[in-house]
Parts: C-alpha cells; structure tokens; sequence
C-alpha cells in the first residue's frame, strides 16, 4: 500500500518548468488535442463511468453530477476547443513605468504553479480543471472522490497520453489516490503546492479550510434564492423559479428557496404549482405558504423547519418563505444566503438597483434564473468553480483568476 504522495507532488512542482515553456499556440493545439482523443474514446469513458455509477444509488443527489454520457462527454470535448480559443491570461502587462534613476520596472500576469484541486462526484472537473491549467500555464494535482475513481481515471489517462504524444511531461496533469491519508499531505504541502481549491460539499470546504496550510480558495456551496417582489411579472417569475429549481437540481446555482411578497403569495405559487407537480418536486414551506400550498392541493408538501432555510438542497425540493415586505426578503437572504446567487424579479427599479448593490453574493440577479453562474454561460469557456469568497477570486473561478502578479525589473548596472 502506498505511504506517501510526496513523490507525485515533487514530480508536478517540477513539471511546471515544462508547462510554463509553451507556447501559446502550443498550449492550442495540445487542448485541441485532448479533445479528439475525448470524442474517440466515448464508449471508453462511458464504460468506465458505469463502473461508477453501478456503486452509486440512483436517488443519491450526486448520481446526476456523476453520470457522463456521450452528450456529456462531447460537452467536454466542445469545452477543451472553447478554453483553447480564449486569449492566454499569462504575460499580460499590468503596468510600465521608467524610473529616475533609470531602471525600467514592469508588471505581468504569470501562472500560479501548482493547483491542487479536491473534489467530489463530478468528473467533468477533472477535464475542465485540466484545460484550465494548461491553458495558463499552470500545473494541477486532481483529487477526485472514490465515487469517481474509474471515470477520472480513464479522463486524467487520455489527458496524459496526449501530454506523452507532444512530448511533454505527463505530470503537468496528475490524479492522486482517494485514500483520505493523503488530503492532508495534500494540504500541507507548502514545499510543491502554491493553491488548493476544494470544490464539493460545505463538509469538503470546511475540512480544506480548518487543515491547509496551502492558501486556499473557496468554491462555496450553493444556498440561492429567489426573491418575487410584489411588482413583478408573475408570469416570468414562476418560469424563472421553475427553470432554477428543475432544469438541473443536483448543482450548485439551482435554486433552494422561494420568497415571494404576501400580497402576491397566492397567484405566485398558483402559477408555480403546475411546474412544480410536473417535477414533483418536494416543498418545505413556512406556515402562510403551507395553507395556500394546502388549498391548492400540492401533494408533496412539507411544513418548513428552521433548519429548511439556508439548506443547499441538490435535489427536486425546496423550501418557500411568505415575506410582509422588501426589508423582510433582504434580512432573510442576509442571514441564510452562501454568498453564491441570488435572485430578485421585479419591474420597481429602485428596489431592483438596492437588491442588486445590497446583496452579498458573488452573482445578483434581476429577472432571471440563476442556472446561469456558470463559467461556459459567462463566456468564461470553462470553471474550476464558484468562489464565494472575497479575496483573489469571487463567483466563476476560470482562466482569467489562475494567474498571480511579477514585477519584471531591467537595468544597465544600477546599484543602490
């Protein structure tokens, strides 16, 4: 049984000399690459992801970010072209001055080094974290879950195989063991690792954040809502509330809590119910939402606990709140919202522009569904994830925000 992944990391600190010497339309075509080999060996990655789905129960909230199938996995592929096309984000210049004593001081973007990413159920991120980090010049170290193991392995192995082809160092890309042992050798590795960026479950980020010693950066779990204030058309509203809740519950942007204006609860959840029964999605709703839930005759419905607010549900259900007014709908997003997406629909604009500068979220929406913070709908090509906090990174974590800052300093024999 192996003891140590110091190896591995040792081996990608050192493979960064290699990637930081390509060329841009290297780094190209190497992207370009790996995404025919994807689309030649569909059947492969599907065969193996069915070794990961068959110890998977199908009502697990995760068996949807875990299934790849050739619609998926040509997505991926489709990905790899649109992140290869993106403009290189390193050895931009920040600034340029001449100073007096003559020496010529420049600032430019640069790759981070290593990124070290620990995930869970999703192999769609190893290819997107993969060509991510290549396009910028960056190492990365994968730690997907056991969940996925034979997905990400077969994925990580045609990434490496192309990486073997242009001759290259294969530990540019690397997948670690999902033995828990060495997450913390992981985030401890000050030494070989310069980022760690957890993505997966607030239990995930938590433990990332209390036990690394790496800097880190979050990409936070999704508690969003959506706030009906009462001008607001009714109509786009239950359409917006269906296609955050239904189109794809199991990921971070779906919606996870209805607030709508007493004045206009009833004819709000009356349009929203037909959606929502088509679904069947599952409501956990405070007292006033209840009994207008009860006499429309919603069959899956629930009365919300406390703890049904502020819960990042991944599946067909929700929770739905009755607020007296504007200010009540702003405190309750303050104290149960994740900084991720939030949501108003309204046509008051003066209540649409203080919701917008008011809320603490990385995205902030008017009139529209938040299924769309996502770094491919922002026209970001591809994500490593939302980040939530403040500092580096806020909401998509793509190409642009994997690079960090040199100063570039050229003289003629100046002494100080």
């Amino acid at each position: 049984m192996k003891e140590s992944i110091q190896e591995e990391l040792k081996a990608a600190h050192e493979a960064t000399i290699a990637v930081k010497r390509l060329t841009d339309n290297a780094k190209q075509q190497l992207l370009q690459d790996i995404a025919g080999s994807l689309e030649q060996r569909v059947e492969d990655i599907i065969r193996e992801n069915k070794k990961d789905l068959e110890r998977m129960d199908k009502e697990d909230p995760r068996y949807d970010r875990l299934l790849l199938d050739s619609h998926r996995i040509l997505a991926l592929s489709a990905s790899l072209i649109d992140v290869a096309n993106l403009p290189d984000p390193t050895g931009l210049l920040i600034s340029r001055k001449e100073l007096e004593n003559g020496l010529l001081v420049e600032k430019k973007t640069v790759p981070l080094g290593v990124v070290g990413v620990i995930y869970e159920s999703r192999p769609n991120v190893t290819v997107d974290v993969a060509a991510l980090c290549i396009r910028s010049g960056n190492v990365c170290v994968l730690r997907g879950g056991s969940d996925a193991w034979y997905t990400n392995s077969v994925l990580v192995e045609i990434i490496q195989e192309e990486l073997r082809r242009h001759q290259l160092n294969i530990h540019i890309v690397q997948l670690l063991p999902t033995d828990r042992a060495f997450v913390s050798e992981l985030l401890s590795a000050t030494q070989y690792v310069d980022i760690i960026i957890p993505r997966g479950s607030q239990a995930l980020i938590d433990l990332v954040r209390e036990q690394a010693k790496v800097p880190v950066i979050e990409t936070g779990a999704g508690v969003c809502h959506t706030y009906v204030e009462r001008s607001g058309d009714l109509e786009k509203a239950a359409k917006i509330i269906a296609n955050a809740k239904i189109q794809r519950p199991s990921v971070c942007n779906a919606l996870d809590t209805v607030l709508v204006d007493r004045e206009v609860a009833n004819d709000l959840l009356g349009k929203v119910v037909p959606y929502f029964k088509d679904s069947s999605v599952k409501i956990y709703a405070d007292k006033t939402a209840y009994s207008i839930l009860q006499e429309l005759g919603y069959p899956l419905l629930e009365l919300a606990k406390e703890e049904d607010f502020g819960r990042e549900f991944l599946s067909l259900q929700c929770s739905v709140k009755v607020v007296e007014d504007f200010d009540e709908a702003l405190a309750h997003i303050a104290e149960h919202s994740s900084k991720h997406s939030e949501c108003i629909v309204s046509t008051d604009t003066e209540r649409i522009n203080t919701y917008m500068d008011t809320v603490d979220a990385a995205a902030v929406y008017t009139n529209a569904s938040t299924r769309f913070t996502d770094g491919g709908a922002f026209g970001l090509g591809a994500e490593i994830g939302i980040s939530t906090q403040k500092l580096h990174a806020r909401g998509p974590f793509a190409l642009e925000k994997l690079v960090t800052e040199k100063w570039y300093i050229t003289g003629d024999g100046q002494t100080r």
